[in-house]
């Protein structure tokens, strides 16, 4: 890839990487593509490559890009969704529906003892 180009894409684009994922996309469809994505929309490539080609089709204004307008996203609250199944007490846990506070710990399948 030639430095000068870059430098000149950079000066379109701005941030590089945005600048690197037009490019790597835009290789991908002269190098693999068909019909029409896959020709240079630029005239004369002479001996360049394709990230070159790319490059110059940027600084050309052949090409272009929208970034998309930033969202907040907000945290969803728990109101009205139910419990997951594991979250849920086991009956067996409280004495005849007894709960006095404490916290109940099931005991586990084996034990384990040092000799």
């Amino acid at each position: 890839m030639n430095a000068e180009l870059v430098k000149k894409a950079l000066e379109k684009v701005l941030n590089p990487n945005v600048l690197v994922n037009m490019v790597s996309q835009r290789v991908r469809q002269l190098t693999y593509g068909g019909g029409g994505a896959s020709r240079p929309l630029i005239a004369d490539v002479g001996n360049l490559g394709a990230a070159d080609i790319a490059l110059r089709e940027i600084i050309e204004d052949k090409m272009s890009f929208a970034m998309p307008e930033i969202i907040e996203l907000t945290r969803p609250t728990g109101r009205g969704r139910k419990r997951p199944q594991g979250w849920a007490r086991d009956k067996t846990d409280t004495a005849a529906g007894e709960d006095n506070g404490a916290q109940h710990v099931r005991p586990h399948k084996r034990a384990l003892t040092h000799a």
